[in-house]
This record gives structure tokens, sequence and C-alpha cells, in this order.
């Protein structure tokens, strides 16, 4: 698969980028040079090869999946210049 000028302008197009004359020739070769690239990845025998996310094995840290209101309820409450209870106090706005 080649990417040549006419190409460049439609994909252009869809993108809704503007690429002018001169710059549709050093895209169309650099979007070649890309898929060659590709097409060389493809041609690699990845058979047995696990698939992987990053280059640097990692777990991300997991915790239990429990529902908790953080236990701050009185450092917050202790913000609100009014309160009730747990509740923020606000005036009421609708009568």
């Amino acid at each position: 698969m080649t990417v040549d000028k006419d190409t460049v302008t439609q994909i252009a197009r869809l993108a809704r980028i503007r690429v002018d004359e001169t710059g549709r020739e050093a895209l169309a070769s650099e979007l070649n040079q890309i898929l060659d690239w590709v097409e060389q990845l493809g041609a690699l025998n990845t058979e047995g090869v696990a698939p992987m996310t990053s280059v640097v094995e990692t777990r991300p840290p997991l915790r239990d999946d429990v529902i908790s209101d953080g236990g701050l309820g009185d450092k917050v409450i202790a913000n609100a210049p009014e309160a009730t209870g747990n509740f923020f106090a606000v005036p009421k706005v609708v009568e």
C-alpha cells in the first residue's frame, strides 16, 4: 500500500487539517515510510510471544473494592459554614 498526494489530500480533508501543496509530498513520503515499517513488523514471527502492554512488567496496585465514605465526615463538615448533622446546611433557594 502506498500513499500519494491525492490520498494525503483526502486524508487531510477528512481530518479537517490544512496541508499546503509542498507539505503533501513530504507527508506522503513520511506516511509511506510508516506503512513500510508496519509491513516489516507484520513480517516478524511472533508466534509464542505473549502480548504485552508495557516494556516493563508491572502490576497496578489493587485494593479491595469496598464502598466507603472515607471516614472523614467530621473533617469535611468542619469546613462547612453551617452544618446539620453530617450535612452542609444551605439557605433555602426554592419557596
